[in-house]
């Protein structure tokens, strides 16, 4: 691991043990976590096309090693503008489609000024899906379908998390996000 790498990995890894564990954000994380299943790649690329191979050498990683459940494409140089990262997204979903791992894998999307469609950018819901640095979370169909099948309501997930974050407030969630960088 490359020394540049050091801190976007420990602010993710912080991001994720206090914010979308600590929070249950996402009900499955620690479990994959306490199974050492997910695998973090730090990527200081800017050029897109480059991110794009990177995005699909993980697809083969996943492809050759079952003991990898998911991983975290972090994003430590580019992307910093929330537009720019989208543009982005939807490149990568095109290349996903276009490389035949649709119902194989599915991207979940992260950055640190992650604003929903329609959603004020001040909205504390918004930190459901902000994160330290720009991130793709490339996720294994199947198991997501083995989850939803064993979790009770999965489609409360996105309300109780909206519900959860606005009773935080804004200057909780802005104060977790950012010790976070602290780790």
């Amino acid at each position: 691991m490359d020394n540049q790498d050091l801190q976007p990995l420990a602010s993710t890894q912080a991001w994720l043990k206090s914010i979308i564990i600590g929070l249950s954000i996402c009900p499955f994380a620690q479990r994959e976590v306490e199974r050492g299943s997910v695998r973090f790649s730090v990527n200081h690329d800017t050029d897109i096309e480059a991110c794009l191979l990177d995005l699909l050498k993980e697809c083969d990683r996943l492809n050759i090693d079952a003991s990898i459940e998911t991983t975290l494409l972090i994003y430590g140089a580019a992307f910093t503008a929330f537009d720019d990262y989208l543009d982005f997204l939807e490149l990568a979903e095109a290349v996903l489609l276009d490389q035949d791992y649709e119902g194989v894998y599915q991207l979940a999307s992260f950055h640190p000024d992650y604003c929903f469609e329609g959603a004020k950018q001040d909205d504390p819901a918004n930190y459901t899906n902000r994160s330290p640095y720009p991130m793709l979370h490339l996720l294994r169909e199947s198991s997501l379908e083995r989850v939803i099948d064993g979790y009770p309501d999965t489609a409360a997930i996105p309300q109780r998390n909206i519900e959860l974050t606005r009773g935080l407030g804004l200057a909780k969630m802005q104060a977790l996000l950012a010790a976070c960088h602290q780790a």
